[in-house]
Parts: C-alpha cells; sequence; structure tokens
C-alpha cells in the first residue's frame, strides 16, 4: 500500500490534466526492474522487452509498486516479482480491461520460472488479444 500511495502522489506531480498513454513511468518501472533479485530481474527485464515490442501502444507504470503496462490510464497487464511476495515463482497477470474473455472462465495470471520460446509466444498471443 505504501508503494501505491507513493505512486499516487508521483503520478499526480506528473500529470495534473487528464492521463494519456504516454511512456513516463518507464524510468520508474526500469528502476524498480533494477532493485529486483538477479532471477526475478531477469524475467522482468525479458517480458518488459516483449510487452514493448508487442503492444507499444501500452505505457509502462508502476502499480502496486510492480510494473504494470496500461491502456488509456489503466492497468492491463502486470508483473509480480517472487521476492516481493516470498513466493517460489514470478507471475505475469491481466486486469479486467484485457480482452481475454473465453467462455465463462479463462486465466488471468500466469507463473513464470523462466521464459522459454515456447512461453514468449503465448505471452504474445495473450497481449495481442488482450489489447484488441
Amino acid at each position: 500500500m505504501k508503494d501505491r500511495a507513493k505512486e499516487l502522489r508521483t503520478s499526480g506531480r506528473r500529470s495534473p490534466g487528464p492521463r494519456k498513454a504516454s511512456a513516463d513511468g518507464e524510468p520508474d518501472v526500469l528502476a524498480k526492474i533494477a532493485e529486483m533479485t538477479d532471477a526475478d530481474r531477469a524475467l522482468a527485464e525479458r517480458l518488459h522487452a516483449l510487452v514493448r515490442a508487442t503492444a507499444p501502444a501500452l505505457s509502462p507504470k508502476l502499480w502496486y509498486g510492480m510494473p504494470a503496462y496500461a491502456k488509456d490510464g489503466k492497468v492491463l497487464c502486470f508483473f509480480q516479482s517472487a521476492q516481493k511476495f516470498r513466493s517460489r515463482y514470478a507471475t505475469f497477470g491481466f486486469n479486467d480491461v484485457a480482452n481475454l474473455d473465453d467462455g465463462t472462465m479463462w486465466p488471468t495470471a500466469f507463473a513464470l520460472t523462466e521464459l522459454t520460446a515456447e512461453a514468449e509466444e503465448r505471452i504474445r498471443e495473450l497481449l495481442v488479444g488482450a489489447t484488441s
């Protein structure tokens, strides 16, 4: 919650007007990634590059102290480091603004232990669907 309060204070100073899609939050996201442990940092750096290449319209920002990517000011997807939540794996997840609906039940978060070529391709597909 402290991270989120700090993010809100910082965003208030940066953009007094309506929120627009931009890369304003990229330095904050990269700084947060740099603070992560080696394993989480490696995943987060590759995931950040993948999101930026696949969905350049998404705006990087911090969300509850985590790297996240927003569409029209609303967080669409995010990365949770394993260290932050003392978990055995990192997580890449989507919020309700992501267009991933598939019937009456679908996954919105995915455990990540490494980013293989297959995992990267699956993330690309999810990002394309989520942003459509």
